[in-house]
């Protein structure tokens, strides 16, 4: 038997050929790739592959001169360059994969895959261009599959190594080292494991001429069968660890969707709220080295509602998306268009001036004013803008939009389709007491800090008491004793004057039993509802709950509704106000003749009394108009069967003049000031039994 065997150093010299070529690889993929960018990418990528593949070609011959072979041979130049060129294909796509940002685990089994089986076709395809005289190659399968495996799983562990640690071998040698010598010994152990698997015979003898003896035989296939096992245990951990790194990429990746989602609105797709709070957190922070000044433009869409109650939500919902897609392309990187409520939205202006901000307050308006397509409808909406800048109108988030709103309420009084820049005027920073009033309104409701005070009426004819009206008052803690007028239109914009009405409604059923019981006659006492409260649908029942509770006598209650309350929904008022009377509550039309006064309708109402409007008897003079208009409401009045109470009377000529024209009550200032109940019991007047 023919003894073949190795040239150690010509088998060391091969091994460090493919180090040196791993090498050479790796740091081609980091400094062209990641250091020239895209320009020259495709001719870098040619030529660094052919020069990789030629290391590994060479590699490959220089194994081929380590091994003794049994006789003279020659090379087909054909097959040899042919053997070459795989080299160079398998060592392109490998450098092409390594530099892409992301590694799936379907590309990574390709990957892998191609590039093994690249290998194994450049050495086998390297062996049959190899001619040795009078003798022919045989492959022993079992080794020769072995080979094919080290490539592939060598070549995909490679692969995931080099994505793992992608960004920290510029920083590591030893990981770095260790992805080197990973690829060189996937290349020097599926040459060596294909040149095990070869074996020679003679054409006249056909006797096999094997490269070893049995001793290196043994030896050889233990070390291939431990390698193989050890790549196949590696391979088999770098999959489970790349597909348990990709679900963590996707679950990461569904995190920050979510964490996106919560920052942008559902419908627009644009910032919200809670971006906001972030974005301008760090817009203060850093306008602190730099003094360039943000403008924030509060939008607020002219009758909006409208468009929702006419065309369907489902088109306003269209419009707002439109609005923010034609609005949106005009921003440039220095602004942020968000929207922060229904038919609100905020833009930022960063490093802008006054005259920025109005030259893009005007390029929206005009945006908004094009007519919106939706549905096959036409549809067309104006906005109002406010106004305000950073620093000058504010140092923090919540008085920039307090005060960005306030303009923009200046520009809705204006007319609307315009925009206004914030500036200290009373009328804002009333605006902005109104807010901070709204505020505390909750706490007083929830606290009860309410009381209710009583204005007598009187007769005309000897001025005695004929009933009171129930007055709210507020006991601010810090601001002291508040009259209705300073937050009754904050409590109806905010609902809370519906609680607000109810405490005042049994509270005035509570004083009525009080007076029951001690025979006081301060009847009836009267209480006024708002527009809201009027139509609220628990009215009737609670007045019955209330009546059931005091066991009072509902004769002794009045309710007033201002003019302009009752003549809202007429038809619903009068069913309303013959509900009332049936339960025995006595009613009134207060504030008469401000609003729709129309006896027409007043005939068809079924109330007691009638409150003629303290405007009328402010300048009420002998001989005046005033004089005439009153003459006539008040007779017209009676003839209905109505008891005429003037509102307002603060001199004794107008009480004069009054009572000459028959009204028959008086209520003011001249005869009685709003005052508490212990005051009211106290006052030297004769009741009205």
């Amino acid at each position: 038997m023919v003894h073949i065997h190795y040239d150690f150093n010509l088998v060391a010299g091969s091994i460090i050929v493919a180090v040196l070529a791993c090498y050479f690889t790796l740091s081609i993929e980091q400094l062209l790739f990641r250091g020239l960018g895209h320009k020259y990418e495709k001719t870098l990528l040619l030529i660094s592959g052919f020069m990789f593949g030629a290391a590994i070609w060479c590699m490959h011959f220089v194994g081929m001169l380590a091994c003794h072979l049994p006789a003279d041979y020659s090379l087909d130049y054909g097959l040899t360059f042919a053997s070459y060129i795989i080299a160079a294909i398998a060592s392109t796509f490998a450098i092409w994969l390594t530099s892409r940002d992301t590694l799936p685990f379907a590309r990574l089994i390709l990957g892998a895959v191609l590039m093994g089986l690249g290998i194994a076709g450049m050495h086998y395809t390297g062996m049959m261009g190899v001619l040795i005289d009078q003798h022919k190659i045989y492959y022993d399968p079992l080794l020769t599959i072995f080979s094919v495996f080290i490539a592939i799983l060598g070549s995909g562990l490679t692969f995931w190594l080099t994505f793992k640690y992608k960004n920290t071998v510029q920083k590591l040698l030893s990981i770095k080292m260790s992805i080197v010598v990973m690829m060189a010994l996937t290349i020097v152990g599926m040459h060596y494991t294909g040149m095990a698997a070869a074996a020679f015979y003679a054409v006249d003898t056909n006797q096999l001429i094997p490269h070893y003896n049995a001793g290196q035989g043994l030896v050889l296939f233990s070390v291939i069968l431990v390698t193989s096992l050890i790549l196949v245990a590696a391979f088999c951990v770098a999959i489970l660890e790349q597909r348990l790194e990709t679900r963590n990429t996707q679950l990461t990746k569904a995190n920050r969707e979510l964490a996106n989602l919560s920052v942008h609105d559902n419908l627009t797709k644009l910032p919200n709220r809670l971006f906001l709070a972030e974005y301008s957190h760090f817009l203060f922070a850093d306008h602190r080295y730099r003094d360039d000044k943000i403008a924030f433009l509060y939008i607020d869409l002219d009758r909006f509602k409208a468009v929702n109650d006419v065309f369907g939500h489902h088109v306003g919902d269209q419009l707002l998306v439109q609005l923010a897609n034609r609005v949106y392309p005009k921003l440039n990187g220095h602004e942020k268009l968000l929207r922060i409520g229904g038919d609100e939205f905020l833009m930022v202006l960063e490093q802008a001036t006054i005259e920025k901000a109005i030259e893009k307050a005007e390029l929206v308006l005009g945006l908004i004013q094009e007519s919106f397509l939706i549905a096959g409808k036409e549809i067309n909406i104006s906005s109002s803008i406010g106004i305000a800048m950073y620093p000058d109108h504010g140092n923090n988030l919540q008085d920039l939009l307090i005060n960005a709103d306030a303009a923009m309420l200046m520009s809705k009084y204006q007319g609307r389709n315009t925009y206004s820049v914030f500036n200290y005027t009373i009328d804002q920073q009333e605006t902005k007491s109104q807010t901070k009033l709204i505020n505390d309104l909750y706490k007083a409701v929830e606290e009860k800090q309410f009381v209710l005070f009583y204005q007598p009426k009187f007769t005309t004819k000897n001025h005695e008491i004929c009933g009171v009206e129930a007055l709210i008052r507020w006991n601010h803690p810090s601001l002291g004793m508040l009259t209705p007028n300073m937050f009754i239109r904050g409590a109806e914009k905010t609902g809370l004057i519906i609680q607000m009405g109810y405490w005042a409604l049994e509270q005035a059923c509570k004083q009525i039993q009080i007076w029951e019981q001690n025979g006081c006659n301060y009847f009836p006492l009267a209480v006024n509802l708002s527009a809201v409260q009027f139509e609220h649908k628990h009215l009737f029942s609670t007045l019955e709950a209330l009546f059931q509770q005091y066991q009072i006598n509902p004769n002794h209650l009045a309710i007033e509704i201002t003019e302009s309350t009752a003549m809202h929904h007429v038809d619903s008022t009068i069913r309303s106000f013959e509900r009332l009377g049936q339960m025995g509550i006595k009613l009134a039309i207060d504030d008469f003749g401000t609003g729709h006064s129309s006896f027409l309708y007043l005939k068809n109402l079924p109330v007691d009394e009638l409150k003629i409007d303290r405007e009328f008897i402010r300048d009420l003079a002998v001989g005046s108009k005033d004089e005439m208009i009153l003459e006539s409401i008040i007779q017209l009045a009676i003839k209905l069967g109505l008891v005429v109470t003037a509102e307002g009377v603060e001199t004794p000529l107008q009480a004069e003049i009054l009572t000459r024209l028959g009204c028959q009550q008086l209520q003011g200032y001249l005869l009685g000031m709003p005052m508490d109940v212990v005051r009211l019991e106290k006052m030297d007047y004769v009741l009205v039994t």
